[in-house]
């Protein structure tokens, strides 16, 4: 059966549930996210009707409450007064993994609501299996806290490292490691997806299945379809988002098997998107190697020119200066990605502000884009991580809005990652027009 046959049977088959999950039909059993009678009908439909698929976005309240709980001032007022009647579907808006913060990541259900957000943009990590088919994991080798693939016995045992309990006597945590080339494509779409999270001193792997951040939800963890790249490419065409496939770091050596090598694997990955026809404006392939992105931009040109080089080394003088980002442009390299703190600082009067590093890259003439909003748990103890260099500066959720109004208008980003695409779809449409960056 066809693959577009396969995404639509699927759609439908999530669109029947919800009607069933609908009031007055209480026995329904596992919940779906809103809205898929609308995504049935546009991937119902022929190739040129679903490219341009129009369908409405649904903000819901979380970016409304975030307004709320900004400190007062100018950007909070013209937040308040935005008008959302006619919301848009923006590319600045970039579902990370999909909406992850309350759906299982790279699942059909966590694409399908950050489409209904507005992203305009979605990502699809890509992996390989044993057989090296391109499936939809954040890293190689997350199967055992992604998925349920500790509970399966048969599959469990192929693991690198299969479940062992934890020993509470000596306080020795539980292990496991799966990885998505320790099985077969079959085996890994027998799977099913989950909040990404373990419980370190799990005796069972009911517990070690358990552990999700108090500040997301297993409300909506009931069902978690896993997409091949194929199919991600299929779902993203129907729900009329754009393509940003991120090739992951092997875990395992390379040559995978000895004959599988890491320009095997980048070339693969590219190949899906000219098989399926895609137009490669509407591709933004990303690696944090880049070896991976000089590939593309030498060996396919066409998707080399969006191709995104995730930054993540930490910042020094030398990889911040203008010399630094003169030479990755003088590659081919047109765009980095680094983390967003990496391209904010504070000023002297301790207002957050572009960094060093993103004012060379943008006189280089590099674009940038930020990862990730929404990623962290509250921000009110500062952000953790994603926010280290402007920690001082935060003390509320609603301050995320000041942290993506700076990187949107100061340092001119022209993509947000959010694990909940509501967030940054709402300010694209609020503050569109008053972006500098573009």
């Amino acid at each position: 059966m066809k693959l577009r046959i396969i995404v639509s049977l699927s759609l439908c088959t999530l669109a029947l549930s919800l009607a069933q999950a609908s009031p007055g039909n209480t026995h329904s059993g596992q919940w779906v996210p809103p809205g898929l009678d609308e995504w049935k009908a546009v991937a119902a439909g022929p190739w040129h009707e679903r490219a341009g698929a129009k369908a409405p976005i649904h903000l819901g309240p979380r970016p409304f409450w975030l307004v709320e709980d900004m400190d007062e001032g100018p950007l909070k007022e013209r937040l308040q007064s935005c008008n959302t009647r006619h919301v848009k579907r923006s590319d600045f808006s970039i579902g990370h993994r999909g909406a992850p913060l309350q759906f299982p990541e790279h699942t059909l259900e966590s694409y399908v609501a950050a489409a209904q957000m507005g992203a305009g943009i979605v990502e699809c990590d890509v992996a390989f299996t044993q057989d090296r088919e391109l499936v939809c994991r954040h890293a190689q080798n997350d199967l055992h806290t992604t998925t349920n693939i500790v509970a399966i016995p048969e599959l469990n045992a192929k693991c690198t490292q299969p479940f062992v309990p934890a020993d509470p006597a000596t306080g020795t945590p539980a292990k496991a490691e799966c990885r998505t080339s320790d099985i077969t494509l079959a085996e890994f779409k027998s799977l099913k997806g989950k909040m990404d999270a373990f419980n370190p001193m799990a005796t069972t792997t009911e517990e070690y299945l358990a552990g999700t951040a108090d500040w997301r939800t297993d409300l909506y963890a009931s069902r978690g379809t896993l997409m091949t790249h194929r199919e991600s490419i299929e779902l993203f065409r129907a729900l009329g988002v754009k393509f940003t496939p991120e090739l992951k770091s092997p875990v395992v050596d390379m040559p995978f098997e000895g004959d599988y090598s890491q320009q095997d694997y980048a070339r693969q990955m590219i190949q899906d998107y000219i098989d399926a026809g895609v137009n490669p404006k509407d591709v933004w392939p990303q690696s944090f190697s880049l070896d991976d992105v000089l590939f593309w931009v030498n060996e396919t040109p066409r998707f080399g020119r969006q191709a995104v080089f995730l930054d993540q080394a930490a910042a020094t003088p030398e990889n911040s200066s203008l010399a630094y980002m003169e030479r990755l442009k003088a590659r081919g390299v047109n765009i980095v990605a680094p983390a967003l703190w990496k391209m904010l600082t504070l000023d002297s009067y301790g207002e957050i502000v572009p960094s060093e590093y993103a004012a060379n890259a943008r006189t280089a003439g590099l674009d940038m884009i930020a990862w990730t909003v929404e990623r962290s748990g509250p921000l009110a103890s500062g952000g953790g991580w994603y926010y280290q260099t402007v920690t001082d500066a935060i003390n509320n959720d609603g301050d995320v809005f000041k942290v993506i109004d700076v990187l949107a208008r100061d340092v001119g980003v022209i993509g947000i990652f959010s694990d909940w695409p509501a967030t940054t779809t709402f300010y694209a449409n609020c503050m569109g027009s008053a972006r500098k960056g573009r």
